[in-house]
C-alpha cells in the first residue's frame, strides 16, 4: 500500500511528468483538486475511483479530513494518487498530508511538479531570473481569509527580491502593492498578473505596483513583480489559435491527432464526439472471411482509416496480401496503411471515391476487387469500379452510431469560434444531437463530400481543406479564423 502525493502541474496537461502519469496510470483511486487539469484524469483506469476533494468558496473540505481519506485508502492496501496543482511542497499541503501519513504509517511517496510559480510566468514570456536584470526570485501566498498575512515580511521581500512571485494574491493586491512600496519598492516597478496561466485561457495583464490594486483581475492570477515583468518575450499567447475555441466532432478515438494539432497552435478543444465506431451488424463475420481470402483479389480499396484498422486486425501481418495492389482514397488513409507497413499503390490526386474511380484501372477480365467501408459508406465507389469491369466484395467493416454528448459539453460547444466536421456521418450526427442553431460562426469541412453533406442540410460552410487530411483540416481552420 502506498499513497503518492503527485504534483500535477500548473494546468497544460503536456506538463505532467512521466512518473506521474505511470503512477495514474495504475492507480486504484485519484484523489484530485478543484484546479487539476480534468483531462489529466482520463489517464486513470476506467474503474479507478475518482474523489473530488478541490477547496471551493462556500463548500470548503477541511484539510484534517482529506488527511483521514488518505491514510483510510492507503490503509486498505490501494494505489492512491492524490494529484495537486502544480508542486505538492510548494503551497500545495503536500507537507500536512505526509505528515499525517507518516504519523499513521502510512508508506508514501511524493513526486514533483512543475510549480506555477516558474511556469506561469515562463508561458507569459516572463524569465523570473536574468542575468541582467534579476539574479534571485521568492516565492511567497498571498492567500489569507481576511487581509495580508502578517507572518510575510513584505518589507524585507521588497528590499531582498529582485523579482517576486505571489501565488494566490488577488483578493489583496492592493495591500501587498502598498506592504512593498512601503518596503521600498517604486511605484513604476513593472507587474504582470496571469490568470489561468499555461491553459487555452491564459490572459496576461501587464500593470505597474503602483497600479496593481486598481488592475481587474479575478483568481486564478500569478503575479510577477520585479524588473523582469517589464519583459515582453510572449510565444504562447502569440501562436495562430491562442483564444480560440474549437469544436472536434470527431469520434474519442479518433480524435487525439486533431485536438493535439489544434492545441499546438494554441485552441481551446472541446471534444464532443457525434459519433462512435461500433462492430459491423453481423458481429464482424463477414470481414473475418474476406481477411481471410485476401490474397486472391486483385485489389484492396481503403476508404478510410477506420477501414484499414478493422481490416487489418484480421490478419497476421501484410504478407497476407499477396500480389494483391491496394488503392487509398486520400493521404490519410494512406497513412494509417503505411502505418501497419503497408504501402498504397494507388492514391488519386483528390480524397473523393469519384476521383478513385476515375484513377483505377478498367478490367477487361474477371478481375476482383475488396471493398471494406462503413456500413453507411456512399454506393459511388463499389459502383464506379463495376462500371469499370470490375467484380467487387463490399465487406462491411464498421457501423457509424450517434453518440451522445453530455449537456456540459454542449454548453461549451455553444460558446466556440468554430466546429470542425471530419466526416458526412459527424454533420449528420451533430444536426441530430446539437441542431443546426448551436453551430459556431466558423464551419470547417474535411473534403467536399462532407462539406456537401452539410450543404444539403442547409449547414453555409465556411471553408473545405485544400487537402483532405488532419493536417489540411486545421491548416484550414487556421487562415479562417485568422482572417
Amino acid at each position: 500500500m502506498t499513497v503518492y502525493l503527485v504534483g500535477a502541474g500548473p494546468g497544460d496537461p503536456g506538463l505532467l511528468t512521466v512518473r506521474a502519469a505511470e503512477l495514474l496510470g495504475r492507480a486504484d483511486v485519484v484523489v484530485h483538486d478543484r484546479l487539476s487539469e480534468v483531462s489529466l484524469l482520463d489517464l486513470a483506469p476506467a474503474g479507478a475511483d475518482r474523489v473530488d476533494v478541490g477547496k471551493s468558496p462556500g463548500a470548503p473540505v477541511a484539510q484534517e479530513d482529506i488527511n483521514a481519506l488518505l491514510v483510510e485508502r492507503g490503509r486498505q492496501g490501494q494505489t492512491v494518487v492524490r494529484l495537486k496543482g502544480g508542486d505538492p511542497f510548494v503551497f500545495g499541503r503536500g507537507g500536512e498530508e505526509a505528515q499525517a501519513l507518516a504519523e499513521a504509517g502510512v508508506p508514501f511517496e511524493v513526486v514533483p511538479g512543475i510549480s506555477a510559480a516558474v511556469a506561469v510566468p515562463a508561458y507569459a514570456g516572463i524569465p523570473v531570473t536574468h542575468r541582467a536584470l534579476s539574479t534571485s526570485f521568492t516565492v511567497v501566498t498571498g492567500h489569507s481569509r481576511h487581509a495580508v498575512d502578517d507572518d510575510v515580511d513584505w518589507d524585507s521581500l521588497a528590499k531582498a527580491a529582485d523579482t517576486i512571485v505571489v501565488l494566490m494574491g488577488v483578493a489583496h493586491r492592493a495591500e501587498i502593492a502598498a506592504r512593498l512600496q512601503a518596503g521600498g519598492l517604486p511605484a513604476a516597478t513593472p507587474v504582470a498578473a496571469v490568470r489561468w496561466g499555461t491553459r487555452p485561457a491564459q490572459r496576461t495583464v501587464r500593470t505597474t505596483l503602483g497600479e496593481l490594486g486598481a488592475a481587474v483581475l479575478e483568481p486564478p492570477v500569478t503575479i510577477v513583480i520585479g524588473k523582469v515583468a517589464g519583459l515582453d518575450l510572449r510565444w504562447f499567447e502569440s501562436r495562430p489559435l491562442f483564444g480560440r475555441r474549437v469544436v472536434v466532432t470527431r469520434a474519442r478515438s479518433q480524435a487525439s491527432t486533431l485536438v493535439a494539432q489544434l492545441a499546438a497552435l494554441g485552441a481551446e478543444t472541446v471534444e464532443l464526439p457525434t459519433i462512435e465506431i461500433a462492430d459491423p451488424s453481423d458481429g464482424g463475420a463477414g470481414l473475418r472471411a474476406a481477411a481471410g481470402r485476401l490474397g486472391t483479389y486483385d485489389w484492396v480499396v481503403f476508404t478510410s482509416a477506420n477501414g484499414v484498422d478493422r481490416l487489418l486486425a484480421n490478419v497476421r501481418d501484410a504478407r497476407a496480401f499477396g500480389s494483391a495492389r491496394v488503392a487509398a482514397v486520400g493521404p490519410g488513409t494512406a497513412g494509417a496503411l503505411a502505418a501497419r507497413g503497408v504501402v498504397a499503390d494507388l492514391v488519386p490526386a483528390t480524397s473523393v471515391a469519384e476521383a478513385l474511380v476515375e484513377s483505377f484501372p478498367p478490367c477487361s477480365g474477371a478481375g476482383r476487387a475488396l471493398l471494406p467501408q462503413a456500413a453507411s459508406a456512399r454506393t459511388v465507389l463499389a459502383e464506379g469500379l463495376r462500371a469499370r469491369g470490375w467484380l467487387v466484395d463490399v465487406a462491411e467493416a464498421y457501423r457509424t452510431v450517434p453518440a451522445r454528448p453530455s449537456a456540459e459539453a454542449l454548453a461549451a460547444a455553444a460558446r466556440a469560434d468554430a466546429i470542425a466536421f471530419t466526416s458526412s456521418s459527424t454533420v449528420t450526427a451533430w444536426l441530430a444531437v446539437a441542431g443546426a442553431g448551436a453551430l459556431p460562426p466558423v464551419v470547417a469541412c474535411i473534403g467536399p463530400v462532407t462539406a456537401a453533406t452539410a450543404a444539403d442540410h442547409g449547414v453555409a460552410v465556411t471553408t473545405v481543406a485544400a487537402e483532405h487530411t488532419v493536417e489540411g483540416l486545421v491548416a484550414a481552420l487556421v487562415a479562417a479564423l485568422r482572417s
